[in-house]
């Protein structure tokens, strides 16, 4: 399993991601970690890609999006969803991603265009 530690970008290394979502028991805990790991994965992406561009980095974060999509159904599993709050979260967390990377022109909505919540 990849480890948030094992990053190579301190300011992400340091990062709590999804931390709202585990202060409040409407999100399941099992499933926000489930997210957690799908934003650290894009981050080795990143590292280990290295986009050269924003369309580059588009492609990745929209990958991330629809594993996201595809967790769905887990938070409904658990009288749970993505909605206007956790969508907001997951949406501040991919921004925090891409402008530590150095994306500082990032457009937060098409970090997630391709998510369906």
């Amino acid at each position: 399993m990849k480890k948030q530690a094992d990053l190579k970008n301190e300011k992400i290394k340091a990062y709590i991601f999804l931390n709202d979502l585990y202060e409040t028991v409407y999100y399941p805990n099992d499933v926000v970690d489930k997210g957690k790991s799908i934003l650290i994965d894009l981050c080795f992406d990143i590292e280990k890609t290295q986009p050269q561009d924003l369309d580059e980095l588009y492609v990745l974060t929209h990958a991330a999006a629809d594993k996201f999509n595809d967790l769905q159904d887990e938070f409904y599993d658990n009288d749970s969803e993505i909605e206007t709050v956790a969508r907001d979260i997951i949406g501040e967390d991919l921004y925090f991603i891409a402008t530590a990377y150095g994306y500082k022109d990032a457009d937060p909505r098409e970090l997630m265009a391709t998510s369906n919540w």
